[in-house]
């Protein structure tokens, strides 16, 4: 078993209004089921998600929340307006996004962009891999699978690791239940989170900094499936999140 994870060099700084499909494939040359992963930096800048701080004026709760943890009330009122809920004010922003992606800040980003300017992350992370997707097998004849990725913290541990935000002709979640262990017992409740391990493996390549790759292909994992699922089957139903719902627990007893 084995499977490469290849860099795309050579993607430029990416604008509003980019044709990044057409960008990718200028740069590889793809094949049958390959699974592009792409940073959802660079989704937000060819979709034209950038804007400036200044030009925003805070309401009311991102000034009462910004007195609470001394950050821009400017920067509040952006997150604010891409998220449904805020679990944490403090010290930093945990809010679920209108995507209903769970997360510092709602992905609101000011790295890898030019000076005096901030990102906010796709508006439909899957709409936005689906547009990709349906382009990127147009340009290469090829059949694809597309994984929009962003950059997370996790509970419990330090560091970040990439996590898939957005889907196309994959499915996010591989269930194993029903099947068998090593040993003949049946499994009851495992179910492996394949787009956030591929997202995890890409960003070994794609990095942080300067130099880095914001398109991986992930090449010889056959996960294409010809239905055309979404990221939000990865989410864990509210009924079933005990976090979310100790997290309203603290914020009610404030």
């Amino acid at each position: 078993m084995r499977f490469e994870a290849i860099a795309v060099e050579n993607i430029p700084l990416i604008h509003a209004g980019d044709d990044l499909p057409l960008i990718i494939c200028e740069n590889i040359e793809l094949q049958d089921r390959d699974i592009v992963i792409i940073a959802s930096t660079v989704v937000a800048k060819a979709e034209g998600e950038i804007f400036r701080l200044e030009d925003i004026s805070p309401g009311k709760v991102a000034l009462e929340i910004a007195a609470r943890n001394g950050k821009d009330a400017r920067f509040i009122q952006a997150v604010l307006s891409r998220s449904r809920e805020v679990l944490v004010e403090k010290p930093f922003m945990l809010v679920t996004t209108l995507a209903g992606h769970t997360c510092v800040n709602a992905g609101v980003d000011d790295s890898n962009i030019e000076d005096g300017f901030l990102l906010y992350p796709p508006v439909n992370p899957d709409v936005s891999a689906s547009r990709l997707g349906q382009e990127l097998e147009k340009f290469s004849g090829k059949e694809l699978s597309v994984i929009v990725t962003d950059t997370n913290g996790r509970a419990f541990k330090i560091g970040q690791t990439g996590a898939a935000i957005g889907i196309y002709k994959i499915k996010p979640i591989k269930r194993w239940i029903g099947e068998k262990d090593l040993f003949g017992r049946i499994l009851e409740i495992t179910e492996e989170a394949v787009a956030d391990e591929l997202a995890g493996a890409a960003n070994l390549l794609m990095g942080e900094g300067a130099g880095g790759i914001p398109v991986v292909v992930i090449r010889g994992l056959n996960h294409y499936c010809k239905e055309n699922p979404s990221i939000k089957e990865i989410y864990r139903p509210e009924e079933q999140d005990i976090i979310k719902k100790g997290l309203r627990c603290l914020q009610k007893k404030k």
